[in-house]
Parts: C-alpha cells; sequence; structure tokens
C-alpha cells in the first residue's frame, strides 16, 4: 500500500511539532455481501475501503487524522493536521522502519474472491429450501453470506512495520413461523477467521434446519414465570453475557477512566473459583482472531480471571501509559477512520468438571436458557438487562417446556461468585459484532454449560 521511505516521512511530519509518539495505520479491504429473502435474491453488494490513519501521542493525551487521499501530497497534509493538536520542540527526527516476522496461525484455503457467485447462491439457497421444508408453519426464511479481505499495514515511530491480510467469512439465517395470530423469528450467524473453506466445517442448512425446528416450537412457549431463581445457561451461546456483563468492565477503554467496578481489585477474588476467564485472539481461525492487533503488537492468550482472582485488564498502547502498564495485544479498531483502543477477541470460560445433565438433575426448579437475544448493558454501573429468545422450563431437575418473555437482569460483579456449578463441555460460537468507542470488530464468544444459583428472572407470567 505504501513504501517505508513515505511512511517514515509522513511519521516524522507527524512528529513535527513535539509528538513522542506516531504511528501509521493504513487499510485496503474489499467486502461482497449476498442475501436472499422469500426465496429470492433481495441483495447483492460490493463495497471497497481504502485509507490511512495517522495518531500521534504527547505524554497521555492524542491526536487523530485520517484520509483516503493516498498520495505523498495527502498523507503530509493529514499528519500535519494530526501534528496541529500538538505543540512543543521536536523530539524525533530520525526513524528507521523494519519489519518483524510473524507465523500466520490463519491459513486460507480457498479464497472467496476465487468462488463464483452462483455457488454462494446455491449455498443460499440450500439453507432456505431446507428451513422451509422443517414446517409448513414457517413463513419467511432470510440468509446472507458475506466475506471480506483485508490487507492492513502498520507502522510507528519505534520502527514498527508490520502487515497483515485479514480474509473473514460470514454465513447468517433466520426463520419465522407463524401460527394463527402467533409468530416467532430465530436466527443465527456464524464466522470464521477463514477463506470459503468455511462450510466444510460449517453446514448452512443445518444451521436453518435448527432456527426453523426452534421457530416452530416457540410458537407453543408459555410466557416464563419471574422471580429469583437458578439459572442454567447452555454451553457457547452463553458466553455473551460474560462479554457483556463482565468483559467491557475488564477493558482499559472504561479503566484507563476510573469507570469500572473493576478497578484496583487486581490480585482479589471476584468471581467463583470455579470460573477462569481467558480472552485469546490467537486461536486459529476463529472469528474474532487475527495475527497482530491494530497496534501491530503480536495477538496473545490473556487470563483476566483464574480461579475466581482477577488476573488482568485488556490494555492498548495509549491507555497503557495512563494505566502504567503494558499493553496486551488487545487494540483494535472497525476501520482507518476510527482510532483503535483496548477490545475483547474470542472471550469464553474455561470448563470445568461437571457433566451437563448433572447440572440439570441438580437443579429443582429453574431457568436453562439456549438463545439469548438483545440486551443492554452499562459498564459503568455493571447493570445488565438480556432478553432470552429461548428457554427452558427446569422442574424437578428435568427440562419440561419451553418459555418465552425471559429477562436476566442484574450485575456482572454479582453474577461471577453466584456460579456453582460449571461443565466439562466448552463451546465458542463466532459471529457477532461487539460496538464500541473503536467501532464494531468481530468477536467469539464462549463457555461451558453452567449455573448461576440465584439470578433475577423477569417474566410475564
Amino acid at each position: 500500500m505504501l513504501n517505508k521511505h513515505l511512511a517514515e516521512r509522513v511519521l516524522l511530519k507527524a512528529l513535527s511539532t513535539g509528538g513522542d509518539f506516531a504511528e501509521l495505520y493504513a487499510e485496503n479491504s474489499r467486502m461482497t455481501y449476498l442475501s436472499m429473502g422469500d426465496n429470492k435474491i433481495d441483495g447483492a453488494s460490493s463495497n471497497l475501503r481504502c485509507g490511512v490513519g495517522i495518531r500521534v501521542f504527547k505524554d497521555v493525551f492524542y491526536s487523530y487524522a485520517y484520509t483516503n487521499d493516498l498520495s505523498e501530497a495527502g498523507l503530509l497534509k493529514t499528519a500535519e493536521k494530526a501534528a496541529a493538536a500538538v505543540s512543543g520542540n521536536e523530539l524525533i527526527k530520525n526513524i528507521n522502519l523494519t519489519g518483524y516476522p510473524f507465523e500466520n496461525n490463519h491459513k486460507t484455503l480457498i479464497n472467496p474472491e476465487s468462488v463464483k457467485a452462483g455457488e454462494k447462491v446455491e449455498i443460499l439457497r440450500r439453507a432456505s429450501a431446507a428451513a422451509y421444508r422443517e414446517s409448513s408453519k414457517i413463513r419467511r426464511v432470510d440468509a446472507g453470506l458475506s466475506d471480506k479481505i483485508q490487507n492492513v499495514l502498520i507502522a510507528n515511530s519505534d520502527g514498527l512495520w508490520v502487515e497483515d491480510t485479514r480474509i473473514r467469512t460470514h454465513f447468517n439465517v433466520s426463520a419465522m413461523a407463524e401460527d394463527g395470530e402467533e409468530k416467532f423469528s430465530l436466527g443465527k450467524g456464524l464466522g470464521g477467521l477463514q477463506g470459503f473453506e468455511f462450510f466444510q466445517t460449517v453446514n448452512a442448512e443445518e444451521t436453518a434446519r435448527f432456527c426453523a425446528k426452534s421457530a416452530v416450537e416457540m410458537l407453543t412457549a408459555e410466557n416464563c414465570p419471574a422471580g429469583r431463581m437458578p439459572v442454567v445457561v447452555a454451553r457457547e451461546i452463553g458466553g455473551i453475557l460474560f462479554h457483556e456483563a463482565c468483559g467491557h468492565s475488564l477493558e482499559a477503554t472504561l479503566l484507563a477512566k476510573n469507570a469500572s467496578v473493576f478497578n484496583g481489585k487486581l490480585g482479589q477474588q471476584i468471581a467463583s473459583p470455579l470460573v477462569t476467564l481467558v480472552d485469546d485472539g490467537t486461536l486459529p481461525n476463529l472469528w474474532g482472531s487475527s495475527n497482530v492487533d491494530d497496534e501491530g503488537n503480536k495477538t496473545r492468550r490473556n487470563v483476566l480471571i483464574e480461579k475466581g482472582v482477577l488476573k488482568g485488564y485488556l490494555i492498548d498502547r495509549f491507555n497503557a501509559r495512563k494505566m502504567g502498564m503494558d499493553a496486551t495485544g488487545s487494540s483494535r479498531r472497525e476501520s482507518y477512520k476510527i482510532a483503535p483502543t483496548s477490545r475483547m477477541n474470542n472471550t469464553y470460560l474455561l470448563a470445568g468438571n461437571s457433566k451437563p445433565e448433572e447440572i440439570i438433575a441438580n437443579t429443582e426448579r429453574g431457568v436453562y436458557v439456549t438463545m439469548f437475544g438483545n440486551g443492554s448493558v452499562n459498564p459503568t454501573s455493571d447493570d445488565f438487562n438480556f432478553q432470552v429468545k429461548q428457554a427452558y422450563l427446569i422442574e424437578d431437575g428435568k427440562l419440561t417446556k419451553p418459555v418465552k418473555g425471559a429477562k436476566l437482569i442484574g450485575k456482572g460483579a454479582d453474577i461471577l461468585p453466584k456460579i456453582d456449578m460449571v461443565g466439562d463441555d466448552l463451546g465458542i460460537h463466532g459471529g457477532g459484532h461487539c460496538g464500541s468507542v473503536s467501532g464494531y470488530v468481530p468477536v467469539c464468544h464462549g463457555q461451558p454449560t453452567l449455573r448461576v444459583a440465584e439470578m433475577i428472572v423477569g417474566g410475564q407470567k
């Protein structure tokens, strides 16, 4: 995208007014998307994004400017704008950019650009047909398929020069069931940091059938009872609860402002001894993974909570300055138009020793949650409110009937100590996006089946 000599000149221009660190982030990406609704292709798009963002640090202040003018004049002008927010004597007068090698942990076998549009349409068609075949009560099926090839270059005044290519593939499907006046929709999205070989392990038709079957089942679900009760959360899907309820509070974005409930609690017992929470950006080909973060640091496995004890935070380079701590390879951004900050990658709870069926059998009365819908979280106060999309009653240690209209209400710091059973069936779900001050980024979340001894369940019964 850029040659080293030009990047060096741009970084020096950004530092010309006294900055003590400068960074250049260049991006060239292409994304294609196809969607099918009601058995017809109803959307097709191809998007290109190309530009450069320049960031300048001065102590615990930074400025940011970006452009899609990649000419030398355009880049120098953007660097000048970033530098204008800083005043002082020029501190750095020479930069020598050198690359460092890293292993590509996320091999691509089939480049999406080599796949014909007809093959992609066929996947959508088969998935849609499978959902309709599941039941005559399925009134509409929507499916989508996207792929993205993102080339990034990161260079900084410390001499760092890193280039990486990230290829992601994503599939989503939703089914709406109807019976008289009752309607229910249920959908699922799956993604990977890989090419079209993604569909060698992800069965689009099976995913569509699951959504259709579940939507039909929930048509006859009763309203969920309300109150304080044990909640068992199914493997894989429940990770979103902990991603939202405590994950954001462990990001330096809040911690550096002293706005997190976990400020000053390193080394303290904040959760049940059964809880070990990890964020790992290195897991091969997972949706939330990458070789390097958006500051050019190698991604890594960060243990956040170990046996209930708070062990670490997710920290980007800028907030590391403010906190007096080291960066953790956790800096991410949606595009060159936004400055990066600390973000989660693949966040999950490690497996325990209980069998899933044992957890159900040891719960006299409660709710078994198998899918979440929308939710809201206030990371500063730690309050959360999650809609439950699919759930079942547990009565006398057995799953009985489906229930709808449930909500889980509480605080992340309150539920962590109440996790009293953790299964041995860890699963990690990838396909969602997380939004924060640096935009939307792909993330995975996961967990084994687990039980929270008591939660507030909102319901209509």
